[in-house]
């Protein structure tokens, strides 16, 4: 085995490790019967987090250097506030996204929120045609029309299920599914939109991918804080920021600040085919594990069937065709 198939393997077990621990453990958070922590300031907590990991990568590239370090960051950030404000717009939609991260695994299921959140796909694409004028395929559209019906299988209700929602004893638990959807549903947009404009302002510059992250964590370490400010501030009076946070917590909020930073340098490595495995591979552990280890999920044959349908879109949209060398033999002859 070549150091490159090393190389795509790591990517897999890495991508795979990040995204279903991710999900799976911040459900566990959401449910566990501790004292409830703010998901507010968690998210604070990671953007301040990655920005010091970014940080640590800047004095890395730069030869281990604390001087060319402060140069770099204040050649690029400083000296360039145009620039720097740019990174306002999705720095803000990835801190309205973190946070129905949080209210969708507090409402949904590992296994049902892994398979809906995969609508970031469209949305994605319908944002790069818009914005970056991307040519999709044939092939990709059909895909991204499994993918909607796909999802909407997922999410559709059994017919044991719409009747339960008659009684007023289930009418709260309906409620609070739909929250989930809707909050993943708006996830899945934000996602879309700021991942291709973040892309259309990587491509306009030489900027560091991890200066860009630097400017993103600054400006979510502050819209969080609004948020805080808005939504939790008498909560964070009483009993303070870092109340209800325990081990579980910490690892929650280390692999929040990290996740995106993981699969930024897996992806070198990776191709289409490997992110399809991983989405594949996550989405299996996470229905695995949520139904014989947290109990909170039993799969319909709609869940099967839709699960399917937005697993073959995934690797159809990423599928490409190998390119095909010609050879000796199909060189012209004069």
């Amino acid at each position: 085995m070549t150091k490159k198939d090393n190389r795509r393997w790591i990517s897999l077990v890495a991508l795979v490790c990040q995204t279903t621990s991710l999900v799976l453990l911040l459900r566990y958070s959401r449910t566990v019967k501790t004292e409830k922590y703010l998901s507010s300031t968690a998210i604070v907590t990671a953007e301040f987090l990655k920005g010091i990991v970014c940080i640590f990568l800047v004095w890395l590239e730069n030869d281990r250097s604390i001087n060319r370090v402060i140069l770099v960051l204040n050649e690029e950030i400083y000296n360039k506030p145009h620039d720097t404000m740019k990174l306002a717009i999705p720095s803000g939609l990835y801190s309205i996204q973190n946070n129905l991260l949080f209210i969708a695994l507090s409402y949904l299921n590992a296994a049902t929120y892994q398979v809906t959140y995969q609508l970031k796909i469209l949305t994605t694409a319908l944002f790069s045609v818009f914005m970056l004028k991307k040519k999709i395929e044939k092939r990709q559209w059909f895909s991204l029309f499994m993918l909607a019906i796909g999802v909407a299988l997922v999410t559709w209700p059994t017919p044991d299920e719409s009747n339960k929602r008659l009684t007023v004893q289930n009418q709260a638990t309906w409620l609070q599914q739909m929250m989930g959807f809707c909050a993943v549903l708006v996830s899945a947009v934000t996602s879309g939109f700021a991942g291709v404009y973040f892309e259309q302002i990587l491509k306009t510059g030489p900027t560091s991918v991890w200066v860009r992250n630097i400017q993103l964590a600054i400006f979510g370490t502050i819209f969080g804080l609004l948020i805080v400010i808005c939504f939790d501030y008498k909560a964070v009076m009483d009993k303070g920021f870092f109340q209800g946070y325990t081990t579980l917590v910490w690892i929650v909020i280390f692999l929040q600040a990290t996740g995106g930073l993981i699969i930024a340098v897996v992806i070198k490595y990776a191709d289409n085919i490997i992110k399809g495995f991983a989405t594949s591979l996550s989405i299996l552990f996470s229905s695995v594990i949520s139904y014989f280890v947290l109990h909170d999920f039993t799969p319909t044959l709609f869940f099967y069937i839709g699960t399917m349908c937005v697993l073959s879109a995934t690797f159809l949209y990423g599928w490409e065709k190998p390119k095909v060398t010609p050879s000796a033999n199909d060189q012209p002859r004069v």
